[in-house]
Formats: C-alpha cells, sequence, structure tokens
C-alpha cells in the first residue's frame, strides 16, 4: 500500500500525522507530508481514515 499527498491543497489541519505518524507529518513549511511512502501493514487502516478524514481530499492511499 502507497501513500501521496497533494501538497499544494494542503490547508495543513494536522489531521493526517494525529491519525496516521506512522506515514504522515508536518513539514518544516507547515505543511503535512508523506515521510514513508510505503504504508506498513500495522498502520493500513490509519493511513486509510486519514484519507477519508483529510478534508480536502488531498491524500491517496492505493
Amino acid at each position: 500500500m502507497k501513500a501521496s499527498l497533494d501538497r499544494s491543497g494542503c490547508i495543513a489541519c494536522g489531521l493526517c500525522p494525529t491519525i496516521c505518524p506512522e506515514v504522515f507529518r508536518m513539514a518544516d513549511d507547515g505543511l503535512a507530508e508523506v515521510y514513508n511512502e510505503t504504508v506498513p501493514p500495522e498502520a493500513e487502516d490509519r493511513a486509510v481514515e486519514a484519507q477519508e478524514s483529510c478534508p480536502v481530499s488531498v491524500i491517496t492511499v492505493e
């Protein structure tokens, strides 16, 4: 399972790293980023939850 995030649409709400810190974090510029593109098996449910919870739908997990 892979995660990606369109940073150009990110509003820096902080939900994704709160929900799935194994994959997402807040970068130095204040926007979220994917730092672990390959989602660990134990974090797959949380990665999908982060995708579904994103208020601007910029996260893709597939």
